[in-house]
């Protein structure tokens, strides 16, 4: 089996639609995909009513989350959306980020790039805006080569020159509202130093003792050394390791099934699930 546990649509800052994103990853020769859009659900319904045979989508959600001033990326599976206390986190999330967007094209016009907030606000299209649609509009205007590159210190990195806050959960919280929602957590890039300040191990020790299940090792922004020590990490501290490609559509260079998980990691995964089941072949229903 080949599966892929983090994928964005155009729900929030994929190029994707969540049907082109189910097709695609069903081409790419992929068994499982996980739909895992920042702090929404909405691309839902769309990626299972398109969803082909022969591919089985997990339903997730990829949540903002900040510890001691550094931005960490909770990755939640299988987990009920109706679920009150975890919806109203997303939401406070989601409704945050068109004001924190607004402010952050207010400093680069401050800077002096002619960014505007309709370049921003057409770009993200119906997702939910992020720093990935501020980037795309700087490449756009030639300001930097690619999305990536905006996120430096002298642009849109955490502390960087534009840069604005936004409500984000602790992670602690994250993996307490998750669990009572009946999902999984996996912390998503833990240590990918190059997108700014990571948490130390030793706080990704302490979120394992408070019922984090796993940290993604195997992805684009970890060297094989830094995947080596991960997973010495994770055995210690009894963590699952899983593998994704973070996939963004033309947003970013990674592909579908560029790192994937092993299926006896995905089966753990979906044993421990109780807000909701994988759903396979062509549609079905999320519970």
């Amino acid at each position: 089996m080949r599966i892929d546990l983090h994928a964005h649509s155009t729900a929030s800052d994929g190029t994707d639609t969540p049907a082109e994103l189910v097709r695609h990853a069903a081409a790419a020769g992929l068994d499982v995909v996980a739909l895992t859009d920042h702090d929404t659900v909405g691309g839902y319904a769309e990626a299972v009513a398109a969803l082909p045979a022969g591919l089985t989508l997990v339903t997730g959600a990829e949540l903002s989350c900040r510890l001691d001033g550094v931005g960490v990326h909770m990755l939640a599976y299988l987990f009920d959306p109706q679920e009150p206390g975890l919806a109203r986190e997303r939401e406070l999330v989601r409704d945050d980020r068109t004001p924190r967007a607004q402010a952050m094209v207010g400093k680069l016009r401050d800077l002096g790039v002619d960014v505007t907030w309709e370049q921003v606000a057409r770009i993200a299209g119906e997702g939910s805006v992020g720093r990935p649609h501020i980037a795309t509009a700087l490449v756009e205007l030639g300001v930097v080569a690619t999305v990536s590159d905006a996120f430096t210190p002298d642009w849109l990195a955490d502390g960087g020159r534009a840069y604005a806050e936004k409500h984000e959960l602790d992670p602690f919280d994250a993996v307490r509202l998750v669990k009572a929602a009946g999902g999984v957590t996996v912390l998503a890039h833990p240590a990918a130093v190059k997108r700014g300040r990571c948490v130390p191990e030793s706080a990704m020790a302490e979120l394992a003792a408070a019922g984090l299940d796993g940290i993604e090792v195997d992805h684009m922004d970890h060297d094989s050394g830094t995947r080596a020590r991960l997973r010495g990490l994770a055995a210690d501290c009894g963590l699952l390791t899983t593998g994704s490609s973070d996939y963004h559509g033309s947003r970013k260079t990674c592909r579908l099934g560029e790192y994937t998980t092993d299926p006896e990691i995905y089966g753990e995964i979906t044993r421990r699930a109780t807000g909701a089941f994988p759903v396979p072949g062509a549609g079905g229903r999320v519970r």
